[in-house]
């Protein structure tokens, strides 16, 4: 067995992503399914009341149209993935056609059509709100200049174009729409356009960011100042509005009737008033566990009732929409906690998957516990500002030195093994890294949110990535440690091992190192960052970086001194021990983003170690583990005898 080029290594890595990769392709086309066919449900719900009136068609065009929307939105749920939710919901959408044909009272389409929506993203879970409160004043000014008009600048529908175009623009100050009408759903057909008519998709042209603002504003033009005047009294007296609509996730998605339905109909005008136009000033933010109860009480419902699928489905969700976006604030104030959730979590998965009934509702109990500490944690406190500057102290120190091992190990690699001509690829893997990471910075703040699915993802990947490059590089730099090898490895000048190809991979392992926390870093600061706080996080930001610095001159001075053989012996062995936590915790992420199983074990939970308490985390370290030994006892057993000669030269 011999590991004279670790490049081979890189193939095993690829050919994991590959294949995991393209067994999850079929994902995005389920998601996008279900996100059409909502914004459908959602249109036949506000606009039926404008083709049908006391059981008679009072416009034909917008009749056929309600009757094909119906049609569409049925045959698009075959489209879904099977499950006991699925056969529900088709039988709910031939419900509603047969609603639709039957010309029934539009107060009866909408709510079973609102219904049928509600349920599909029950049971098919996909993002419906923005990742930060929009900018309602930027909102303005895009309707000012890209629907104004068509729309009128009061939304009036009353355009300099309007008169011309057939079919009519929508009115959105008409208040029987409006109160029937969410953000989300204006969002949809923002970013979606609507077929057959003059409303164009604004996806190319505009940022996500820009169409949730532009969204925000057209939700709240059939409202009057004299209502978002009252709805900040009327929000504080209502506590049912503010389980509802208690974070971004809840205003986006809730419509004025839904709210009616559960607070008196005037104050629910009022809270939608006042809270679209003021949604950063929602009473706990996004700061809220709110979203996360939500999801987790809709899959105890759908594990109760027997779908396990839908139940898993849901209770990812309560993970990555809900829960995971607390974790950099949580993660400042109450790392333990944070831990114990996730844990948490992972069982209940676990207990939807392979438990009873009985079980999954007592592990939920007991998470339901765990979110009325975690929303404490999480209330304002006068220490924001030191809670702040802590947390982007440590989250880049603790993101930065992994990274930093790997890349200081292939830089005095390269400098004992005199290939300082191999050193720029290592420098401008770390480089790219770096400005990748602001790549992914403006992409997050400005143009796309990224999923908590897609985050786990991507450290889960690169993780495995990294970790099978850096046993590969310990396997081989062991060798070369074993007495003598690293004398015939020097008196061959490495022109063999460090070619171009090598070069290359070590640009690799460079970038993918360094990417995969530069990406968890920004995402994490994303979401630590609120108004008001930015010296703070800039000076933890700022702190974190000179202790990496004064860690990396240590290392690189200390490794300087060691004797050839011994820096072999121990660069093999850190990146043996970086091997082992880089598969725990790559095999962890694609846990919670529900690639993998959890099966739970009794076993501490070490985050520096990459340890977690599951059975396949577990398992992938102990695989690494024993590549590791089994490498070491080949190499000591096949290895030269030392001489005194290269005990010499070792000196």
């Amino acid at each position: 067995m011999k590991f004279s080029r670790p490049s081979a290594f890189v193939f095993l890595a690829l050919a994991l992503l590959m294949t995991v990769m393209g067994a999850s392709a079929a994902e995005p086309d389920a998601t996008e399914t279900a996100r059409r066919t909502w914004q459908l449900l959602d249109y036949i719900a506000v606009d039926y009341a404008g083709a049908v009136a006391d059981g008679k068609v009072v416009r034909e065009s917008e009749y056929m149209e309600m009757t094909e929307f119906a049609q569409t939105a049925a045959s698009s749920l075959s489209a879904l993935p099977d499950s006991a939710a699925r056969s529900r919901l088709q039988i709910d959408a031939d419900e509603l056609k047969a609603l639709v044909a039957g010309k029934a009272e539009p107060r009866v389409v909408a709510t079973k059509a609102h219904a049928l929506a509600s349920g599909l993203l029950k049971a098919y879970p996909f993002p419906l709100s923005p990742s930060r409160a929009p900018d309602v004043a930027r909102g303005a000014t895009l309707f000012a200049s890209q629907c104004s008009t068509c729309h009128g600048s009061g939304g009036h529908a009353d355009g300099p174009l309007a008169a011309n175009l057939n079919p009519h623009p929508t009115n959105l100050a008409d208040r029987t729409r409006a109160r029937e009408r969410s953000v989300a759903a204006l969002y949809q057909i923002i970013s979606q356009g609507v077929s057959g008519t003059a409303m164009p998709s604004f996806q190319a042209s505009l940022s996500d960011e820009d169409r949730w603002a532009l969204a925000f504003f057209a939700g709240t033009l059939a409202y009057t100042d004299a209502e978002r005047s009252a709805g900040a009294a009327a929000w504080k007296s209502a506590s049912a509005a503010r389980e509802l609509v208690g974070t971004l996730d809840g205003l986006a998605q809730t419509s004025e009737s839904a709210l009616a339905a559960k607070i008196q109909p005037t104050a629910a005008a009022q809270v939608v008033a006042w809270a679209r136009s003021h949604p950063a000033d929602l009473a706990g933010g996004t700061r809220s566990t709110s979203l996360t109860r939500a999801r987790l009480t809709e899959s105890v419902e759908a594990a109760r009732a027997g779908d396990r699928a839908t139940a898993t489905r849901l209770a990812l969700s309560a993970y990555l929409d809900g829960f995971e976006p607390l974790e950099p604030a949580l993660k400042v104030r109450d790392a333990a906690l944070m831990s114990e959730v996730e844990t948490a979590m992972g069982n209940y998965r676990s207990k939807v998957a392979t438990g009873t009934a009985p079980e999954v509702e007592s592990t939920a109990a007991s998470l339901f516990a765990l979110f009325d500490r975690v929303d404490t944690r999480l209330a304002p406190s006068e220490s924001d500002a030191v809670s702040t500057f802590v947390g982007a102290l440590t989250i880049l120190l603790r993101e930065g030195v992994e990274a930093l091992l790997v890349v200081v190990a292939m830089i005095a690699f390269l400098r004992k093994a005199e290939r300082r001509d191999v050193l720029p690829y290592v420098h401008a893997g770390w480089v790219v890294a770096l400005a990748g990471g602001g790549v992914t910075w403006l992409a997050a703040t400005y143009f796309v949110g990224i999923s908590g699915a897609s985050r786990e993802l991507t450290e889960g990947f690169s993780s495995l990535f990294a970790a099978v490059v850096l046993l590969g590089v310990g396997m081989w730099m062991h060798q070369k440690s074993v007495a003598g090898r690293w004398q015939i490895y020097l008196q061959a000048k490495l022109s063999a091992a460090l070619n171009q190809r090598t070069a290359w991979l070590l640009f690799g392992l460079s970038f993918v190192a360094v990417y995969r926390e530069v990406f968890e870093t920004v995402l994490f600061y994303a979401a630590l960052w609120t108004p008001g706080n930015g010296l703070p996080l800039l000076a933890g930001l700022g702190s974190g970086i000179v202790v990496l610095g004064i860690l990396a001159a240590v290392l690189l001075r200390t490794s300087a001194r060691l004797p050839i053989g011994q820096f072999f012996a121990a660069s093999s062995l850190l990146v043996a021990v970086l091997a082992v936590v880089l598969a725990g915790k790559g095999v962890a992420a694609l846990q919670e983003a529900g690639m993998l199983s959890v099966d739970p074990v009794a076993f501490p939970r070490i985050d520096a170690l990459g340890m977690h308490p599951s059975l396949q985390t577990l398992l992938a370290q102990a695989a690494v583990i024993v590549v590791v030994v089994v490498t070491y006892l080949i190499n000591t057993r096949t290895g030269p005898k030392f001489s005194p000669d290269s005990r010499a030269l070792d000196d």
